[in-house]
């Protein structure tokens, strides 16, 4: 690099670490929303499982076997007997009304048919417009009729003359060892923020990226930054992204420090391929933020268009659902979001554990992202010597 070109970088860059600096829509894009995000997030899902979630419960039986049974559906964890219905039809209403996520329903006549081995049938109604809510509850009200179920097959056994040992191989005659890989506690937390983070990240990335190149024509001073790049496009682009990009790797930092070094979540490959992955984010969403504003060249449909891809990244990535299960043309598109990339790093170094080196595919995708703004580099800097802004 020549000093001429050398100082033209620094002019460059001098100039924009002051517009950052007078201008707090980037104070607030770059550093006061992702800190925000990163610390609601985590003290929102502080506890990691919703607990004590309201249910309610119909029982028509009322005898000290169904009374025995909501006590201990009272007693897990996630679930809070809050009412006692006189019927299904008001506990429906409560659910209606928001009061409960679910009841549980205990027909008259259900002790007397257990005991007499005819199969009686208990119902719960679980409201799964609250997925998580719902998921939880139904599970635990599954698991109770389960055991309440045993409970009664044991006791009709052990009065039949059977021992201890011979109801239990008799009511499970295979035992389930079931271990839950890479997140043993069913954390949400653990679940949601380590693609959440990153996430919110690239979002504000590409707005930022957006909206620093499309001011300039905005505002009608791209020329004099192509005078100070000395009318080279290339040396402007990377002059003006330089200081955000390593803001925006501080942030990136600052997550993957809190996540793995403070609240301990899992990382079996070390924090520091973390950071690799986190800068390979950061730099693939500002040239990807390039790529939309050449493709447009509009500062508002390309704001737009960042907006639409962001959101849609925090779907196709595959954190919430896996892509292997989505239609084949989603599967394709799915390459084509950065987040995408980013998640298979966290999934095969941080849970996983494994070298860099084998998930190669993953790094190179984000290294081509990067390659995106060459197309348009010749378009950008038409724009920024001749376009006039229309509003």
């Amino acid at each position: 690099m020549s000093t001429s070109t050398y100082q033209c970088y620094l002019k460059v860059m001098r100039r924009e670490i002051l517009r950052i600096a007078t201008k707090p829509m980037y104070l607030f894009c770059m550093v006061i929303a992702p800190l925000f995000c990163f610390l609601f997030f985590t003290t929102l899902m502080e506890n990691g499982l919703p607990t004590n979630l309201p249910a309610g419960v119909v029982d028509l039986d009322n005898t000290a076997t169904t009374r025995n049974i909501i006590r201990n559906l009272d007693a897990f964890q996630q679930t809070q007997i809050v009412a006692h219905y006189p019927s299904v039809t008001e506990a429906r209403q409560a659910v209606q009304r928001g009061e409960i996520y679910s009841f549980y329903y205990i027909p008259k006549g259900t002790t007397e048919e257990a005991l007499a081995s005819r199969q009686p049938k208990v119902s719960f109604y679980v409201n799964y417009s609250y997925l998580i809510a719902g998921s939880l509850l139904y599970k635990d009200q599954r698991t109770m009729s389960e055991l309440a179920s045993a409970a009664v097959g044991q006791a009709t056994l052990l009065a039949k003359g059977a021992t201890e040992d011979q109801a239990l191989a008799f009511l499970q005659p295979v035992v389930i060892s079931t271990h839950a890989l890479n997140n043993p506690w069913l954390n949400y937390s653990v679940y949601l923020c380590n693609t959440l983070f990153p996430g919110i990240l690239m979002l504000l990335i590409f707005l930022t990226t957006v909206y620093t190149i499309g001011t300039e024509l905005k505002e009608k001073t791209s020329k004099e930054l192509m005078q100070l790049a000395d009318n080279s496009i290339v040396t402007a682009l990377v002059g003006k992204l330089i200081p955000q990009t390593v803001t925006f790797f501080i942030m990136a930092t600052f997550y993957n420090v809190y996540l793995y070094g403070f609240l301990h979540y899992p990382c079996h490959s070390g924090i520091f391929p973390m950071l690799l992955a986190g800068l390979l984010l950061v730099l693939a969403s500002q040239a990807f933020g390039v790529f939309l504003f050449g493709l447009f060249g509009s500062l508002r449909l390309a704001l737009s268009a960042a907006s639409l891809w962001g959101v849609i990244s925090f779907s196709i990535s595959g954190f919430t659902f896996p892509v292997m299960a989505m239609h084949p043309t989603l599967q394709a598109l799915s390459v084509l979001f950065p987040l995408r990339h980013y998640f298979l790093l966290y999934v095969n170094l941080a849970l996983n554990g494994y070298p860099v080196i084998y998930a190669w595919h993953a790094v190179t995708a984000l290294l081509l992202f990067m390659l995106l703004p060459f197309f348009f580099l010749k378009r950008i800097r038409t724009a920024m010597l001749h376009y006039v802004y229309i509003p």
